[in-house]
């Protein structure tokens, strides 16, 4: 086991060491007097000793079948140092493989030299590969906010698109660049599209002048060469493949010092760093790469577009996500005109949001193709598609990756192939249609985005225009029978929602900011493209943005009390002048960030929906608040509430409920209507529909 020192290790931690929720640790805590005395932290987020936390689980016996990884890890992520820590990781898995170390990186302390030594320790009894992606993963998942990530889905698309552009001849070799790759993640799906495609050998190579990433991907990539990396970590080579697969990865920065620079690619991909000023304009601008025209200092996007073509052998096709103004900035006009002409630019694709960071922004994909090779006799023109249309709807906003995935295909190799029809939401575009004073290559200006569906789906959405209706007819109606309470119900009695507590009828928490490292973005994230199956975090920020959660938390880390959870049947309610509301959660358990608070009735007091219905009243947050700006908060506790029998509660829940039934039939058929008004233009527009004679 890892020499663990003074290495802190959370709730959360222990709970992973011992495969358990984090409530089980904290019953332990309470229980048990001997669990281990906090060493650090807070009360809420309190920190304990790895050392005695092992000793702890063992001598109780609550360590379970856990491999030794997750008390691995608790000692890298000590280290403090991200650079640090990822050096470690790598280097790691290049002992793991079995590379011989002959000097020690000088870059690594002497603890970090001595996890490396556990770590490869662990990796021949529990499994090199698994060991080293374990740690890999979790060193990704710490920095996920640091670290930009192509999503496993994505990359394995894009890898995807360029074998159609580019196909790649069995038996014959390949070589893929990535000038900027990161972990590896677009290197990796490279090699399995192309092994899957027969191509023999494959050469990849990578770079990045992140140190820290450089030698991540170097290690992972020397992994996917191995084919089973099960390396017994005594062997002599320092090579880094192995059979047909081959890897070369280095540190660098592509732009300024390529250290690959006789470097001949038949596909490059790419997924380059956005908005960068400090790319290099000033050294950088009689380089012989710029064929088309110096980039703009505010254009390194086209840089690195240039750069990618200087690297393809003839023939050779890239593949570069990149950001939409890309598409459409007036500074680079100019280049992106000259690469239309000269007929390398074959496709720009935007995609849906969220597929990969910043995940609120629909982002580009740029296909471009070197001269050489089979040539068309006639011009092709360009593929402009767009993809936005390409989501589902799954308790919270996501991509629907098999969807876009198939349009992708459908809409390029279609165009390859030089097909007559191409698939709704993609157009072939003359050239000379495009080379106007904007030269502006944003899809949505001339194609409408490709719906999920062939049709527009007009039907349904009548039904369900019809059925909000219906609806909003019924409870209206029901609505509209209230009558004035007269003089009499003026004066009714009221109290407050701290009376209310102190008197012991309900229980009142306040929402708080996860701890650092525990949430993760609802979209794909992660090394595998999955999503946490966690427990959703609800924010302020989603309920100004007017949808659901946009982050989770796994279940392992939203526990109470470091975390405040909405259960079925609480009354939560929205702090926040400018978003001031209350409702009762309906459904799984929901996490709860700053500013919103939970509200736990005892039913034999107080009746949830007629709380709700109380509190969400707009004079009350008017009265409890502080005024002070549209951001100020609202006193809960001071929020008001009528004082009335249990039976008397239950007649006006009754019409609570048909209230905000009300609500969400009027909100839905402004939804629908907007749907409607939307196709229904566009399908006449377009032609998709016919007026009836």
């Amino acid at each position: 086991m890892p020499s663990q020192r003074a290495v802190p290790v959370t709730l959360a931690e222990i709970a992973r060491i011992a495969g358990v929720g984090r409530a089980a640790v904290s019953n332990w805590r309470r229980r048990h007097d001997t669990f281990p005395a906090r060493i650090g932290g807070t009360d809420t987020s309190p920190q304990f000793s790895l050392a005695e936390v092992e000793r702890w689980l063992r001598e109780n016996g609550k360590l379970g079948d856990v491999g030794g990884r997750e008390l691995l890890w608790p000692g890298f992520e000590a280290l403090g140092s991200r650079d640090e820590t990822g050096l470690a990781v790598a280097e790691a898995g290049r002992r793991m493989r079995g590379e011989r170390v002959r000097v020690p990186d000088p870059r690594l302390s002497e603890r970090a030299r001595e996890l490396v030594g556990e770590a490869v320790a662990l990796g021949r009894a529990e499994g090199t590969r698994e060991t080293f992606e374990f740690l890999l993963r979790r060193w990704l998942d710490a920095h996920v906010r640091q670290v930009s990530a192509s999503p496993r889905p994505l990359a394995d698309l894009m890898a995807e698109v360029a074998r159609t552009v580019r196909p790649p001849a069995a038996g014959a070799p390949l070589t893929v660049l990535d000038p900027a790759c990161g972990a590896g993640h677009l290197l990796a799906a490279a090699a399995h599209a192309a092994t899957a495609a027969g191509a023999e050998p494959v050469t990849l190579l990578g770079c990045d002048r992140d140190p820290a990433l450089a030698a991540l991907a170097g290690a992972r990539l020397a992994f996917a060469a191995d084919g089973d990396g099960d390396a017994d970590g005594d062997g002599d080579g320092a090579d880094s493949g192995s059979g047909t697969v081959s890897a070369d990865v280095r540190e660098g920065d592509s732009l300024r010092a390529d250290p690959h620079p006789s470097a001949a690619a038949d596909v490059v991909l790419c997924n380059p760093p956005y908005n960068e000023r400090d790319w290099g304009y000033e050294e950088l601008s009689t380089d012989p790469r710029w064929v088309h025209g110096l980039p703009p200092r505010t254009e390194s996007e086209l840089a690195w577009v240039q750069h990618a073509l200087s690297r393809l052998r003839p023939g050779g096709a890239a593949v570069l996500l990149l950001p939409p103004a890309v598409a459409s900035r007036r500074a680079g006009r100019r280049i992106r005109g000259a690469l239309l002409r000269t007929g390398l630019l074959r496709a720009v694709i935007a995609l849906p949001p969220g597929c990969a960071q910043p995940h609120s922004v629909s982002l580009h994909l740029w296909l471009l193709r070197a001269p050489g090779g089979a040539r068309p006799a006639a011009d092709p023109g360009v593929l402009l598609a767009d993809a936005s249309g390409s989501r589902q709807q799954a308790g919270r906003e996501g991509v629907d990756w098999e969807a876009l995935g198939g349009f992708v295909r459908s809409a390029v190799g279609a165009f390859e192939h030089r097909e007559r029809e191409l698939p709704d939401g993609a157009r072939r575009m003359a050239v000379i249609d495009l080379l106007d004073e904007e030269v502006d290559l944003t899809p949505g200006r001339y194609v409408s985005p490709a719906e999920d569906e062939a049709d527009l789906g007009l039907a349904e959405t009548w039904q369900e225009f019809a059925e909000a209706v219906a609806g909003l007819r019924t409870t209206g109606k029901s609505l509209a029978a209230l009558e004035p309470a007269g003089a009499g119900g003026a004066g009714h009695p009221t109290t407050t929602v701290g009376e209310l507590v102190r008197a012991g009828a309900l229980t009142l928490r306040g929402g708080r900011q996860p701890p650092d490292g525990t949430v993760r973005a609802g979209a794909p994230s992660g090394e595998d493209g999955g999503t946490d199956d966690g427990v959703p975090l609800l924010t302020v920020a989603d309920l100004v943005r007017g949808g659901g959660p946009t982050g989770r938390l796994r279940r392992a880390d939203a526990v109470e009390p470091e975390v405040v959870l909405a259960e079925a049947g609480d009354v939560v309610v929205a702090g926040v002048i400018r978003t001031f509301t209350a409702w009762v959660h309906q459904g799984p358990p929901v996490a709860l960030g700053p500013q919103l608070y939970v509200l736990r009735v005892d039913p034999e007091k107080v009746d949830a929906w007629f709380l709700a219905g109380c509190l969400r009243a707009p004079a009350n947050g008017r009265q409890a608040g502080t005024h002070a700006s549209s951001t100020s908060r609202v006193d809960v506790r001071r929020l008001r509430v009528l004082q009335l029998p249990p039976a008397e509660q239950l007649r006006h829940s009754e019409v609570f409920r048909q209230l905000a039934a009300f609500e969400e039939h009027r909100a839905r058929l402004a939804e629908l209507g907007s749907r409607l008004v939307r196709d229904l233009s566009d399908g006449l527009a377009t032609g998709r529909l016919a007026a009836k004679r």
